[in-house]
């Protein structure tokens, strides 16, 4: 699934394309998305010039002169910047010309993704108006873990992926943080130390710079907007590798689930 570096590199990749061009029309070829498609949603963008291309945890937004359109790529959304002359796939859903000549182009297989359509501050609707702090901005830091973890009975690791604390710290750059930060991710969030808040808020910051900086983490579904895979997967040290070798002290990595997600971890250096 696409994570916070993902949506990230995905904007990087294709704001210098997109910014200060128009819409001239869009085509909507499958509407039923995690949520349907507005059917004047080709009608409000047509025309419109966009403006600039910001994330919000793992919406990317579009704001244009017109309105701004909200993207989640779910579980296996891409977007991608195609030729005029380029035929859509099965699972191309949507389709945006641009006065460059070139189509924006939304593919998802498991149409787990959306696109809506706000005349509004996209700060303010519904998804997005509960989230908590961006990671890599000031907002995040030790001590807003520590406030909001205290009497908190639920694993760290679960905890920290509640966007409603900090948003876009998924599965993968949970347990990676988990593990620079030496943290056992089956202990109590509430239990962890102000000092250790700080050693994980700080991990979190690195380990999503460093991801961010190479592309994201390539997995099944995902390509960057430039239409490159990320090459962080190469540097994970325990997401993924059961059994393997812990690059610190050599013991085997270890597995559970939490939150019905797979977990892993160090039993030897993370406490």
């Amino acid at each position: 699934m696409p994570e916070l570096p993902e949506v990230e590199t995905t904007r990087r990749g294709l704001a210098p394309h997109l910014e200060g061009h128009k819409v001239r029309a869009a085509k909507v070829r499958q509407r039923q998305l995690r949520w349907p498609i507005d059917r004047g949603f080709e009608k409000r963008i047509a025309g419109a010039r966009i403006l600039r291309l910001e994330r919000r945890a793992k919406y990317l937004l579009v704001h244009t002169d017109k309105g701004c359109a909200i993207w989640h790529l779910g579980m296996s959304g891409s977007l991608r910047l195609v030729e005029p002359d380029c035929p859509p796939e099965k699972h191309d859903h949507v389709d945006w010309t641009l006065d460059s000549g070139r189509v924006l182009r939304y593919r998802d297989p498991r149409r787990f993704g959306a696109l809506l359509w706000t005349d509004e501050d996209p700060v303010a609707h519904d998804l997005l108006s509960h989230l908590g702090p961006e990671p890599l901005s000031d907002e995040f830091d030790g001590d807003t873990l520590f406030q909001r973890s205290r009497g908190r009975r639920q694993s760290v690791k679960t905890f920290i992926m509640d966007g409603r604390i900090v948003v876009g710290v998924g599965n993968i750059y949970a347990s990676e943080s988990l593990f620079l930060a030496g943290i056992r991710p089956q202990t109590a969030a509430g239990r962890i130390s102000r000092a250790r808040c700080q050693r994980l808020a700080d991990a979190i910051k690195r380990v999503l710079a460093r991801a961010i900086e190479q592309g994201g983490t390539t997995l099944r579904d995902f390509t960057g907007g430039d239409g490159q895979p990320g090459y962080f997967a190469q540097q994970l040290n325990v997401y993924g590798r059961t059994g393997e070798p812990c690059p610190k002290c050599g013991g085997p990595v270890r597995e559970a689930v939490l939150g019905q997600r797979s977990t892993f971890f160090c039993g030897s250096c993370q406490r």
